[in-house]
């Protein structure tokens, strides 16, 4: 409850302020101009398989050699129940092509994929948050 609840503060937040109210603070954990970006991708399960289909259909694809590249970092990776697993990656602007072909050769088939580029929230909107006096 505590996660949606911080959700529908950010989301009302990021709507509500003028964009000159989003700059990230000094202190943002993602480095500005390091030449890598974050990106979120949806790994949703193809529910007309059981999970272990998928996971034999994945290692027989390659998908755990290969997912993700030498030179991706893997900032977040959470199983959503009901949806699949949620990735988020720091990637190199040069890795965009090789982490969207991987995707494409290895787990298509166990997964329908949605890619997301992605920033760091938390601390502009725990900051928002604690300027509101809450």
């Amino acid at each position: 409850m505590y996660l949606v609840k911080m959700w529908i503060i950010g989301l009302g937040l990021a709507m509500a302020l003028p964009a000159a109210a989003q700059k990230a603070p000094a202190a943002n954990p993602v480095p500005a101009g390091d030449g890598s970006f974050l990106l979120t991708i949806f790994l949703k399960h193809d529910q007309s398989k059981p999970l272990g289909k998928i996971n034999e259909q994945l290692k027989e694809q390659g998908f755990f050699k290969a997912f993700p590249p030498a030179g991706v970092q893997v900032v977040s990776w959470y199983v959503m129940m009901g949806i699949g697993q949620v990735v988020t990656l720091r990637v190199p602007t040069e890795k965009l092509r090789e982490v969207n072909r991987i995707v494409e050769d290895t787990a298509w088939g166990g997964y329908r994929t949605e890619f997301y580029p992605t920033y760091d929230y938390k601390a502009i909107a725990e900051q928002s948050h604690a300027q509101a006096g809450n």
